[in-house]
């Protein structure tokens, strides 16, 4: 962090501009529209009144969790090590498809075949028939290296007459080069490499070739750092270390197509399978015990999802078995085997991902569909009685904005569609509502996807659309809390009709959130406003996943840093309190522009300091009181604070969230454009100045 030893003004009133945002990987940037500024002039009648006494439910660190699937290469790109691509051959060795990460023929392309009557792994592994005069092999080019040492394997065999080499090359010039002699055998083997690249590139290659006399084969090749961690980039560990709560996965829709089974026991031997929801293969290298043994680096609870769309409730309690089985139990032995004796432990189990929606693999009807997540949760407790299942929820207002207004009647066969667009509370399409009256007592939190945006959802053409006339920034920012505020409307209602659900503490869980159709610190507002409206329904609300959680960094093949997400989410889990108490204000939130449904509650959300949003929370020890404020105006905005049950010191603290400009962005190997900077803060004025464009968190400190 930045560190001042005053307070220093925000971002200068401007135009704003169009802007742009790397999105993880640091490539390809695109623009996205900001909105229209509108002056906001400070209003000292402003006043906010904080209640100490007044306590709600404890903000717990699940909060702050995150997801992360297989979408392609995405964790093979960002928290997995492994440099090569297919590294178990999947593809075949051509000169095919120039544009693909794929191995290369060296020499002759009719002399690299692939054999598919003896393969290592998988359906067929490459054969190299050698020259004596000439190089024979196969080639991998583009890959990304740093001036470090790296590490691998290659698995192997060959003819006696082969003389064979595995070479990593990180320049043109001479001394840019290493080789390591490769003694080949007849039957297969593992010979480990050990190579020190002297200088970072990012069209390094890995050669394998040889000269001599008949053939050799490759069955599986690895190389990665020599400072991964358990198979992770240490890096991206490093930065993830401590900042989520717990993490999801392995989905998201890659789930229903998923055979964990692929991915346990030797990475080498595990085939590369294809993924029919991403069109991709998967290589199955980060299973069951690699994202276990990530959740360990990063000092965070496992939230593991099964799969409850090809799959079924057997291979889901063999699962849960494998996780959490005694060493003596068919499937604990397996684990054992694997090298982990004792079981794993984890509590939260995701049954299925968005299930209601005709996009998920082995999607049917809700009525059938409740049929499988019971049979789901019966056999999984079977195994583990402990276990917190968490059930594929949807709520009225993602209904709607899913545009699923209408289900499939299993007795006639017909679609139903009671509403043209909205699906209202205790509908026949109102999922959750179905989940609570036929699946009671087989779940303990009910799941809710919310992804926010800056476009509306249009109730009368039922898909979301820009906001015409542009919305100040303030109201466009808040979009993704209204969806938020629209399921605690929704679910103030189940409680109303269930009770049950108090009586029994089930909880809801926001698998999924995030702030769409925005970048720079427009989306950095838009994410402040929804962990607020969170925060607000701690009495319910208890877990939530930010999709992605490798989101929080911007990273290429072998750097990273934090992205500007990254850098609002670490400042809220280091320096936000855990217990909100009241806040009141003498200035409320502006009455709804468009009707209640979908993402739009019946009142708007936000606390009653407009145009600021402001949250309160004490430490853990009730000895700190901290204030959040979002402020999304060109103007600094003075609220006159009044504290009840809480006498703070003269001295407090500030931490001040910035950007260069509204469309900063953190990219890796840059300098960052979006900081937190940590100031002195004098309580005795009574008064909280929020700066410009900003994002603050003030600490008080009890007398």
């Amino acid at each position: 962090m930045d560190s001042t030893s005053t307070e220093s003004s925000g971002i200068s009133r401007r135009t704003v501009i169009q802007a742009t945002v790397a999105a993880g990987l640091a490539t390809g940037l695109s623009g996205a529209a900001i909105g229209t500024t509108t002056a906001y002039a400070a209003d000292p009648s402003i006043s906010a009144g904080i209640d100490a006494t007044q306590k709600s439910a404890p903000i717990l660190p699940y909060v702050y969790g995150a997801f992360i699937e297989h979408i392609g290469t995405l964790v093979y790109d960002s928290l997995w090590s492994e440099v090569l691509a297919d590294r178990k051959f999947y593809l075949a060795v051509d000169l095919l498809s120039p544009n693909s990460r794929k191995w290369r023929p060296v020499g002759p392309a009719a002399d690299v075949t692939m054999d598919k009557q003896d393969p290592y792994v998988g359906e067929q592994s490459p054969r190299v028939t050698l020259s004596r005069s000439e190089t024979r092999g196969i080639k991998q080019t583009g890959l990304g290296l740093a001036a470090k040492a790296y590490v691998g394997r290659v698995v192997i065999a060959g003819d006696p007459g082969a003389r064979v080499v595995a070479t990593l090359t990180w320049g043109d010039g001479a001394g840019q080069s290493q080789s390591v002699a490769l003694t080949v055998k007849k039957g297969w083997q593992t010979i480990p490499l050990r190579f020190k690249c002297q200088a970072a590139t990012t069209t390094g290659s890995l050669e394998i070739s040889g000269t001599g006399t008949g053939t050799f084969r490759v069955g599986a090749v690895s190389l990665m750092p020599g400072d991964n961690v358990k198979g992770f980039r240490k890096d991206t560990i490093d930065l993830l270390r401590g900042l989520g709560g717990f993490w999801r996965f392995p989905g998201g829709n890659f789930v229903s197509g998923h055979d964990w089974q692929n991915a346990i026991g030797d990475p080498d031997l595990r085939p590369t399978t294809f993924d029919p929801d991403r069109n991709n293969p998967q290589s199955n290298d980060v299973g069951t015990d690699e994202f276990l043994a990530m959740c360990d680096l990063l000092g965070t609870e496992p939230y593991p999802c099964v799969n409850t769309g090809l799959g079924s409730a057997r291979e889901a309690a063999l699962l849960v078995e494998y996780v959490n089985g005694k060493p003596d139990t068919p499937m604990g032995q397996r684990r054992a085997a694997n090298g982990h004796q004792k079981p794993y432990g984890v509590k939260y189990w995701a049954v299925g991902n968005e299930m209601f929606g005709f996009w998920q693999l082995g999607y049917m009807t809700p009525a059938h569909y409740m049929i499988k997540h019971n049979l789901f949760a019966d056999a999984m407790r079977k195994v583990d009685p402990s276990i917190a299942i968490v059930a594929v929820g949807a709520f009225p207002a993602s209904m709607t904005v899913h545009r699923l207004p209408y289900y499939i009647d299993p007795s006639s066969r017909q679609i139903v569609q009671p509403t043209p667009v909205k699906v209202e509370y205790g509908s026949l399409t109102d999922w959750n509502h179905r989940l609570l009256t036929s699946s009671a007592g087989k779940f303990d939190i009910i799941s809710e996807h919310c992804y926010g945006t800056t476009q509306r959802f249009d109730l009368d053409q039922g898909k979301y659309i820009n906001v015409t006339p542009a919305e100040s920034m303030v109201d466009s920012c808040r979009r993704g809390a209204n969806y938020i505020k629209s399921v605690r409307e929704n679910w103030e209602l189940y409680t109303k009709d269930f009770p049950e659900l108090v009586q029994n503490q089930i909880k809801v869980s926001i698998d999924e959130w995030g702030f769409q159709n925005a970048s720079g610190m427009k989306q950095v507002f838009g994410l402040a406003m929804m962990l607020h409206e969170m925060f607000r329904a701690s009495d319910f609300l208890t877990m939530a996943a930010y999709t992605m959680g490798t989101s929080w960094l911007s990273y290429n093949k072998t750097d990273s840093t934090y992205s500007a997400a990254g850098v609002l989410f670490k400042l809220y889990r280091e320096q936000f309190g855990v217990t909100p108490v009241a806040l009141t204000g003498s200035s409320p939130q502006p009455a709804p522009t468009y009707p209640p449904g979908g993402d739009q509650p019946s009142v708007n959300a936000g606390s009653p300091t407009y145009p600021v949003d402001a949250m309160a929370a004490l430490s853990a020890d009730g000895k700190t009181l901290t204030v959040a404020t979002v402020n999304a105006t060109a103007d600094a905005q003075d609220l006159t604070l009044s504290f009840n049950g809480f006498n703070a010191r003269p001295n407090g603290k500030l931490w001040r969230l910035t950007g260069t400009t509204l469309d900063a962005a953190n990219r890796v190997g840059q300098a960052p454009q979006v900081t937190v900077a940590e100031l002195a803060l004098d309580t005795r004025t009574g008064v909280l100045s929020a700066a410009p464009y900003s994002v603050e968190i003030r600490a008080f400190t009890r007398v």
